[in-house]
């Protein structure tokens, strides 16, 4: 069974960025769901209207890599936010990451080249939830990678789900350093999801989900949000 990490980061867009990753998460939480996908949440941290930062969580199945690798990339959403007064549209963008879990041997990690730091966790506008240093901040000496977790009550288990998000960003670097030595044409053949390049814009007004890869939209906006992605991965499985 494989399992990839998702990593959804707030970008432009200030409050309203935080809340599209909320909705981006529950999109792809609810199509786990509907596949019969394990989902775990391995790290987040929320804002004051209830959307998150950052939110990273482990997708597990047979298929997920094949469903879920084309998500990677900017997205953007066009709205009237709620906390608008005056009906105005705006325009906001979350970055989604896919990483691939490594399998057992794939990446070692000398327990000499990480540095740990126990801290308590904080909820939304800093506040601490817990009095406890229960959050884990992993450094990487070599690479400078720093990952964190703090979703559980236990420090053991916040290590472990730090630990499986640094070996997914390390296994990522590597396969990047062996991408960047790849031939131009080469590289159009395999193609790679760019975590700076916008992929695809959800239009609230117009009821429209672009992806501007392929050139293709679909409308049932609601629809897809809740979870019903079979369109979308099915024609992008086919033309990416």
């Amino acid at each position: 069974m494989e399992s990839i990490i998702v990593e959804i980061r707030a970008g432009a867009g200030g409050k309203e960025a935080g809340l599209f990753v909320s909705d981006l998460f529950r999109m792809y939480s609810k199509y786990a769901q509907r596949q019969g996908w394990g989902q775990k949440i391995l790290n987040s941290h929320s804002t004051e209207l209830g959307g998150f930062k950052e939110i990273v969580f482990e997708l597990k199945n047979d298929d997920v890599f094949s469903k879920i690798k084309y998500e990677g990339g900017v997205h953007r959403v066009q709205r009237i936010p709620t906390t608008e007064k005056s009906g105005r549209i705006h325009t906001s963008t979350s970055s989604v990451a896919i990483l691939p879990k490594p399998k057992g041997t794939e990446i070692k990690i000398d327990p000499r080249d990480i540095k740990t730091d126990f801290y308590k966790s904080s909820g939304a506008g800093g506040q601490y939830v817990n009095k406890r240093m229960t959050a884990v901040r992993l450094t990487h000496l070599p690479s400078g990678i720093v990952v964190t977790s703090q979703t559980e009550r236990n420090l053991a288990q916040n290590r472990e789900n730090a630990m499986a998000i640094l070996e997914a960003k390390l296994l990522e670097k590597k396969e990047m350093a062996e991408f960047e030595k790849l031939s131009k044409e080469r590289k159009a053949q395999i193609g790679w999801a760019k975590r700076a390049e916008k992929i695809r814009t959800y239009n609230f007004p117009q009821d429209r989900i672009t992806d501007h890869r392929i050139k293709k939209s679909w409308h049932d906006i609601e629809g897809i949000m809740d979870g019903k992605l079979d369109k979308i991965v099915g024609t992008l499985q086919k033309l990416l």
